[in-house]
């Protein structure tokens, strides 16, 4: 069983996007320019918002932070991202999820110009992703396929589970998976809350990519011998032996499955890391107008 390091594979990622950016200035190129847009106080978003900003001064990108409270209408926040689109010194941005409940979700990322939308979320980004066509892959599952590639884990002709059908995570990596390419040509299979014989399926999986949400539900009895188990999950759970008070779970019971997996992350130190440097590996591409040309 090989534990898949997150920390030093990000950690890589971002040395290699250091080093291009450091070209680009020497060359008195356009340095590359994230906006990320907050609204509300929710203490997650804080944490993950905040991150994305170090990793750009880490970088040597430019960043922007726009702040707005709980209170802001819809209204308010389509005019930040019209402003963004319009901005021409803005490669890319995002819009921090969740978003306050009276804000609808879809209208807001549909209203993201597609060649800004570094997170990959606008349906266009989601479309020529499945055509396999040049596009903005999800920062997640785009981190995943780094992983597997950096580890040199075989993927083809293997099955492939995705438990999880969010369009940000388990969707997108059960179509990135079957392409024609490496990491890929699995065959694969997207399980979820309502498919009857789960655990059955789950078995079956060479390759068992778990993005449900719920903590520590992919237990020993679904994860066959010599697997390789990614783990998406991350939730925080009251634990009051933390001077946080919490503790951060996975969708995977670690401590149990890993012995029987050949590769496996781990929760924390494993694929929400590499989230945020594929945010930053795709706000790269936007500033070379490398996704639309």
């Amino acid at each position: 069983m090989e534990i898949i390091d997150g920390k030093l594979i990000s950690a890589q990622v971002k040395a290699e996007l250091q080093i291009e950016v450091d070209k680009i200035r020497l060359a008195g190129g356009k340095i590359p320019h994230l906006a990320a847009v907050l609204i509300g106080d929710n203490g997650a978003s804080e944490t993950y918002v905040a991150s994305k900003i170090k990793s750009c001064e880490q970088i040597g990108f430019k960043s922007t932070l726009i702040r707005r409270d709980s209170t802001s209408t819809e209204a308010e926040v389509l005019e930040i991202i019209d402003q963004l689109n319009k901005d021409e010194d803005i490669d890319g941005f995002i819009v921090q999820l969740p978003l306050p409940a009276h804000i609808n979700v879809d209208k807001v990322i549909e209203a993201i110009d597609p060649k800004k939308d570094v997170d990959g979320f606008h349906p266009i980004n989601i479309g020529r992703m499945a055509k396999g066509l040049p596009a903005y892959i999800s920062a997640t599952p785009f981190g995943v396929l780094e992983l597997i590639k950096r580890y040199k884990i075989e993927t083809a002709g293997k099955h492939c589970v995705v438990v999880g059908r969010s369009q940000i995570v388990g969707l997108p990596m059960s179509i990135l998976m079957q392409r024609n390419t490496y990491p890929g040509n699995c065959t694969v299979t997207l399980v979820h809350s309502r498919t009857q014989n789960l655990k059955e399926v789950c078995l079956q999986a060479d390759i068992l990519v778990a993005a449900l949400g719920k903590p520590e539900f992919i237990t020993a009895d679904m994860v066959k011998d010599g697997a390789v188990v990614i783990d998406v999950g991350l939730t925080r759970v009251v634990d009051e032996s933390k001077k946080s008070g919490f503790a951060l779970k996975g969708d995977v019971k670690f401590d149990d499955v890993a012995p029987k997996t050949s590769f496996i992350t781990p929760v924390p130190g494993g694929v929400g890391l590499m989230t945020v440097a594929a945010l930053m590996h795709n706000t790269l591409l936007a500033s070379k107008n490398e996704i639309y040309k």
